[in-house]
C-alpha cells in the first residue's frame, strides 16, 4: 500500500493506472504523428489534449471497476461488465476528444484508432482482472505471531484484491497461547533480525490485537526498522489494507492521541463548497428525472410525492431526510434500505415505488438536504434516532460516527456488502465508517463518488 493524499492506495492499481495512462497517451501521439507526417499538419498542444483525454478515461475506467480483480464473477458477469463499460467509455472517449483543443491533427481516422485501442485496453483490463493481480515490485512479508490473527493477515494477503504479494512465513512469540497457522509456514532457527536478513524481508506484520504481555522481541523489532524495515501492528494493517478501523483493538487513548479524527476548518470549508457546488449541478441536471417521478407518484394512486422522516446528523442532531415515496398509501411509515425485501413480500411498494427505488431515484431529494446543509454528499449512512439510541448502548465509540454529517453515500456502503441491521452488521458497518471519520478528505469523496457510480451502475449494493 501507498499512500497520497492522506489516502492508502494499492500498489498493484496504482501500476495499472499509470500503465493504461501512458499507454492512452502514447496511442493519441502515435496516431496524431502519423496522421500529421501523411498530410503535413503541423501538431500543437499535442501533449496537454492527450494527457487530458488520459484522465478523462482513466477516471470513467475507474468508476467502472475495472481496475479491482473479480475473478469472484461469473464469466457471463464478466463480459456484460465489460459490454456495459465499452457501451459507455467510447461515446464518453468520441465526446472528449470533440472537446479537446486538438481538431487541427485530430481526424475521423485517428479517432477511430485510438477508440479501437481503448476497446483492447478495456477487453485486456477485463482479462487481467480475472486473474491473481500482478505486482511489479511484491513486497517481501514476514508475520509475527501464529494464532488467529496471523491466519487473518495471511487470509487478507492472499486475497486477489491485494496484488501480488509473498509472504514468507510466521515468526512464533514464545508466550502465544495458539497456532492457527501451518507448522510448515514457520520461521525456525535464530532471532527475528537474522530471518529478516535471511529472507530478504522489507515488511513486518505484528498480527497481535493485544500487544500487552506478550514476549515481543521489542529490540530486534527495533533494530529492523533502523535498517528501514516497515512495521505495521495489527491495528494500522487492518487500516491500511482493509480500509477500516478495528473496534476490538480500539481505544480512547487512540483516537486522542493518534493521527486523524480531526475536522480542521479549512476542510469542513472545503467539504461544504464541494457539497454545494455538486448538490446544485446534480439538481440542475437531473431535475427532468426528478419531475418524471414526481408525476408518476401522483398519477399513479394520487397521494404525496415525499416522504419525510427523522434521521440523526451531525452532532447528533435530529432532522428530517427527504425521499420519494415509495410505498402504497395507508402502508406503513417506515420506509428504509434494510426492510426492502420484506417491504416487497407484503406488497407495500407501490408499482412506480418499486421502479422508483430499484433505480435509486428515491434517494435523489436527498440532494435538498445536502444544498442545505443537513446532509454532505459524502458520509456515514443517517440512521433513525431510536436505532442510533440503541446502538449507542451495544457499540462502543458508536457516537464517533456523529462527528461528521451524515451522507448520501459513504465509505462503508460501498464497501460493506450486506445490508444487515443487526448489531454484528452495524458493528462492521461502524468499522468502515470510523476509517472514513478518521481519514475524511475531499480525495477519499472523490473516491467515495466514483465507487457508487460503480455500484449504481452495475447494479450492486457494495463492493
Amino acid at each position: 500500500m501507498l499512500k497520497a493524499f492522506s489516502q492508502y492506495f494499492s500498489r498493484h492499481v496504482l501500476q495499472r493506472i499509470g500503465l493504461d495512462s501512458l499507454l492512452l497517451v502514447l496511442a493519441v501521439i502515435a496516431s496524431a504523428a502519423f496522421w500529421a507526417d501523411t498530410h503535413g499538419v503541423e501538431l500543437k498542444g499535442l501533449l496537454p489534449s492527450a494527457l487530458g483525454f488520459a484522465v478523462v478515461m482513466i477516471v470513467v475506467i475507474f468508476a467502472f471497476g475495472l481496475y479491482r480483480p473479480v475473478d469472484e464473477d461469473s464469466p457471463r458477469t464478466a463480459f456484460a461488465r465489460f459490454v456495459l463499460s465499452a457501451l459507455f467509455c467510447l461515446p464518453v472517449a468520441y465526446a472528449a476528444m470533440l472537446l479537446l483543443p486538438w481538431q487541427g491533427f485530430a481526424s475521423l481516422a485517428m479517432r477511430l484508432q485510438v477508440l479501437a485501442l481503448l476497446l483492447l485496453m478495456l477487453l485486456v483490463r477485463m482479462l487481467i482482472n480475472r486473474s491473481q493481480a500482478s505486482s511489479l515490485f511484491a513486497p517481501r512479508i514476514l508475520v509475527v505471531g501464529t494464532g488467529r490473527e496471523a491466519q487473518e493477515v495471511e487470509r487478507i494477503l492472499l486475497h486477489p484484491e491485494q496484488g501480488k504479494v509473498e509472504v514468507q512465513g510466521f515468526f512464533p512469540i514464545d508466550d502465544e497461547s495458539e497456532q492457527c497457522v501451518e507448522a510448515g509456514k514457520i520461521v525456525s532457527g535464530g532471532n527475528l533480525s537474522d530471518a529478516v536478513k535471511r529472507l530478504g524481508i522489507d515488511t513486518i506484520i505484528v498480527a497481535m490485537s493485544e500487544l500487552r504481555g506478550k514476549a515481543l522481541p521489542l529490540r530486534e523489532l527495533l533494530d529492523c526498522k533502523l535498517a528501514a524495515v516497515r512495521i505495521l501492528d495489527w491495528p494500522s494493517f487492518h487500516e491500511r489494507v482493509r480500509r477500516q478501523v478495528r473496534l476490538d483493538s480500539l481505544r480512547a487513548s487512540w483516537l486522542i492521541f493518534g493521527e486523524g479524527f480531526q475536522q480542521p476548518l479549512m476542510r469542513v470549508f472545503t467539504k461544504r463548497v464541494f457539497d454545494l457546488m455538486i448538490s446544485f449541478s446534480l439538481l440542475v441536471l437531473l431535475s427532468p428525472v426528478m419531475m418524471l417521478a414526481a408525476f408518476l407518484i401522483v398519477f399513479n394512486d394520487h397521494g404525496p410525492v415525499f416522504y419525510r422522516q427523522e434521521r440523526v446528523g451531525l452532532g447528533g442532531q435530529v432532522f428530517r431526510i427527504i425521499r420519494f415515496r415509495c410505498k402504497r398509501i395507508g402502508a406503513g411509515n417506515v420506509d428504509d434500505d434494510s426492510l426492502d425485501e420484506a417491504l416487497d413480500a407484503r406488497g407495500e411498494f407501490s408499482r412506480i415505488g418499486r421502479i422508483i427505488h430499484d433505480l435509486r431515484i428515491d434517494r435523489l431529494p436527498q440532494l435538498f438536504n445536502v444544498f442545505m446543509g443537513e446532509m454532505s454528499l459524502v458520509g456515514p449512512r443517517p440512521e433513525r434516532p431510536s436505532f442510533v439510541d440503541s446502538l449507542a448502548r451495544e457499540i462502543p465509540f458508536y457516537g464517533v460516527r456523529h462527528c461528521v454529517k451524515p451522507g448520501m453515500t459513504g465509505w462503508a456502503r460501498v464497501q460493506y456488502r450486506d445490508d444487515d441491521d443487526s448489531i454484528s452488521g452495524a458493528t462492521q458497518k461502524l468499522q468502515y465508517e470510523l476509517y472514513y471519520v478518521k481519514n475524511h478528505s475531499l480525495v477519499l469523496d472523490m473516491l467515495v463518488l466514483l465507487e457508487t457510480v460503480h455500484v449504481v451502475l452495475m447494479g450492486k449494493r457494495a463492493r
